[in-house]
């Protein structure tokens, strides 16, 4: 990997309205771009590493016995209600 070829927009400071320090990190250091309130755009080094991370999680899954689910992205309000 060539970190010269990817885009990689740092930020000296982190925004104010990100209050979490991961959230700062990941923020500052390029990984993921706020678009809108809740809404997140994965950069090029930060969907790198979501990835490695997603390959870890299903070998774990795998080793346990465990499937895979996969979820719209929206879903109704009475699904977290009813599992809290």
């Amino acid at each position: 990997m060539r970190l010269s070829r990817y885009f990689l927009p740092t930020l000296k400071e982190a925004p104010s309205d990100a209050q979490i320090v991961s959230h700062q990190l990941m923020l500052r250091a390029g990984l993921i771009k706020q678009e809108a309130a809740g809404i997140y755009a994965w950069l090029p080094l930060g969907l790198r590493v979501l990835r490695k991370i997603e390959t870890i999680v299903r070998e774990e899954q795998e080793r346990a016995g465990a499937v895979e689910l996969l979820m719209p992205t929206l879903q109704l309000a009475d699904l977290w209600r009813e599992s809290g």
